[in-house]
């Protein structure tokens, strides 16, 4: 099942076109991620306690209607691939008045150490805290 966050746009979001910026958006698809991890219960504390963490390898985002001040926007992610070392989300952004998707985004994110940075095989006890969604 999809993991959601709501937001809703602020001013300070918005870039000198009026709508939200792109790296904002960027900033709502780490935030899903992370809100999502804790849900599960892999905080920060509990990825140290294991040795390991995600980090965001690539990002592919595709943007498709703007978001405007004021509206509410829901943000979604599900893990819909894992490999040994690395996991991938897919996540939307939509308007939540009409249900609108404004990015659709797939992001890879690798599981290295929290002590040399290197990769690292992703834990059982992480792996089973995640639902694969496939597309």
């Amino acid at each position: 099942m999809p993991f959601t966050i709501r937001v809703q746009v602020t001013a300070q979001e918005l870039d000198e076109l009026h709508h939200v910026s792109n790296i904002v958006y960027i900033r709502w698809i780490q935030d899903v991620a992370v809100a999502h991890s804790i849900s599960v219960g892999l905080t920060l504390e509990a990825y140290r306690q294991l040795g390991g963490v995600f980090m965001v390898r690539r990002h592919e985002v595709d943007y498709l209607r703007p978001a405007l001040l004021g509206e509410d926007i829901e943000v979604e992610t599900r893990v819909v691939g894992l490999s040994a070392v690395t996991a991938t989300r897919q996540n939307f952004i939509r308007r939540a008045s009409d249900r609108q998707v404004l990015v659709q985004a797939q992001t890879q994110w690798a599981y290295v150490s929290t002590t040399t940075g290197r990769p690292l095989r992703i834990p059982p006890e992480v792996v089973q805290r995640f639902t694969l969604e496939p597309l």
